[in-house]
């Protein structure tokens, strides 16, 4: 079994969001995969919504499932920060550099999703000590929109509003904060009627956390993908002449039951500095490569692919270039699961620990993510 290593620049997450704003005559963007064609737009990422999980519950979601469209990859990790990293700048993992739920920063260890520090039970709020426009300094594809006349607009939950990885990732946009489905699909609705040139992005996160919770494929999973097919009819109803929803994800998800936790396990700790990452995927950082990946590869055996840094990187898993700033973010080693495994932590990751459905490697079930459009003819 191969890595299914993401097609970044050809068609991964990362390409959204340039291939539309070729469409809205936005200077340097290219549509690689064939989706622009509309100067008012709404991108609606469904979190956790994998194209195996939809395609196997297409009776659940009669709307989508009718869309035209196909899989494109994540990237890696395929988790939801590195994701939302791809779709709001437009970059692949190595450029942008949030490369994965959890990754050391100089002497920190980064929780990316709620930018505090990894690991420790008190919350340590470290958009101050980690500055999100530092940690990713590029341009957002939202900002280069903005610039170029496009009126950018975020419909976003209200506690994302100024959180670290949105100004690290999607700043440019207008945000417009929502309580539920109700508001978001009024607000995109606004949004997409109220210029031009519009591009608008939409985020809903519960698939995900019943997927997490309950398991992918779940008597709860599947009632939240029949509210999710409806949210993308009834924004769909309301796009203006011309209009456009494109919907994707940002990963998919496995059930994960073949545990191995780091924390009680003597031989994974030998060696090992720090442990960033999460149950699918994880960076290893020590100064003891070889007797460390020895360790782990006698451990996991065939569940996983044990690279070093730079294998990985040669690889082509963080994108065709990785900046110099970012590199050490990566561990000395990565551990990329297959099947059903999670290298799991019961003391350092207590919650995480218990969750039945897991992302985040380089598996197909992870990697591919629907992109389907639709439109409302002019």
């Amino acid at each position: 079994m191969d890595p299914l290593v993401p097609r970044y620049g050809v068609g991964s997450l990362a390409d959204v969001v340039p291939s539309l704003l070729a469409g809205l005559g936005v200077p340097g963007m290219v549509d690689v995969l064939g989706i622009s064609g509309s100067s008012r737009v709404c991108v609606l990422l469904v979190d956790g919504l994998g194209w195996r999980l939809l395609r196997e519950h297409e009776t659940d979601a009669p709307f989508l499932a009718s869309l035209a469209g196909s899989p494109i990859t994540a990237g890696f990790p395929s988790t939801t920060a590195t994701s939302l990293a791809a779709l709001g700048t437009g970059l692949s993992t190595g450029e942008h550099g949030l490369v994965g739920l959890s990754f050391a920063d100089g002497d920190e260890v980064l929780n990316a999703l709620r930018w505090t520090r990894h690991g420790v039970p008190e919350y340590v709020d470290l958009r101050t000590v980690l500055v999100p426009e530092d940690v990713q300094p590029r341009r957002t594809a939202f900002e280069v929109a903005a610039e170029a006349g496009v009126a950018v607009r975020l419909v976003l939950p209200r506690d994302q509003k100024d959180s670290g990885l949105t100004r690290a990732v999607l700043r440019g946009g207008r945000f417009q904060g929502v309580l539920g489905f109700g508001d978001m699909v009024t607000r995109v609705a606004e949004a997409l009627w109220s210029e031009d040139r519009v591009l608008c992005y939409a985020y809903h996160s519960d698939l995900d956390g019943l997927g997490h919770v309950y398991g992918p494929g779940s008597e709860p999973w599947r009632w939240q993908l029949r509210f999710v097919d409806r949210l993308a009819a009834a924004i769909a109803d309301g796009l203006p002449p011309g209009g456009a929803l494109v919907v994707t994800a940002d990963h998919g998800m496995v059930p994960a039951d073949d545990r191995v936790d780091f924390d009680t396990d003597a031989a994974l700790q030998d060696g090992v500095r720090v442990l960033g990452g999460e149950a699918r995927v994880r960076h290893v950082y020590t100064s003891a490569v070889e007797g460390v990946r020895a360790r782990w590869s006698e451990r996991l055996g065939d569940r996983a692919w044990v690279a070093s840094r730079s294998e990985a990187v040669a690889a082509g898993w963080f994108g065709p270039r990785v900046a110099d700033h970012v590199l050490p973010r990566i561990g000395d080693l990565v551990v990329a699961a297959k099947g059903s495994l999670a290298v799991v932590r019961s003391v350092a990751e207590p919650h995480l620990t218990t969750l039945v459905g897991q992302h985040g490697s380089l598996t197909e079930e992870e990697q591919h993510i629907p992109v389907l459009v639709a439109t409302n003819p002019v």
